[in-house]
């Protein structure tokens, strides 16, 4: 039987293909105090989960992003919302962007 090799491009990830992703069962408390700490530390809260079982970090932190996950239906009420074509989620996302910053402007934590 002949060995797969490995393209080269994927050999820097190699060592995290054999991660196995964890997911833990904690009552909210403790996942918001985690949360927050990991806010306030400007990691994202696997990284402070990391620190706090003593685990090495896993890389610098990261452009710090939020993300959610749209349906079909969900990017055509915003194109609906914005004016612009379903099938145009650059724009979509641009106009989306643009009412989360708005949103922030507008909220008492905008001007920190």
């Amino acid at each position: 039987m002949s060995q797969k090799v490995m393209p080269e491009k994927w050999k820097a990830e190699e060592k995290f293909i054999k991660a196995i992703q964890v997911a833990f069962d904690l009552d909210e408390q403790v996942q918001y105090v985690i949360r927050r700490e990991a806010l306030d530390l400007d990691i994202n809260p696997s990284e402070r989960i990391r620190q706090i079982l003593g685990l090495e970090m896993n890389r610098a932190p990261q452009r710090p992003r939020l993300s959610i996950s749209l349906r079909p239906k969900d990017f055509q009420r915003l194109a609906e919302k914005y004016g612009l074509d379903s099938s145009d989620r650059k724009s979509i996302k641009q106009q989306a962007t643009n009412d989360l910053q708005k949103y922030v402007e507008k909220s008492e934590f905008g001007n920190q």
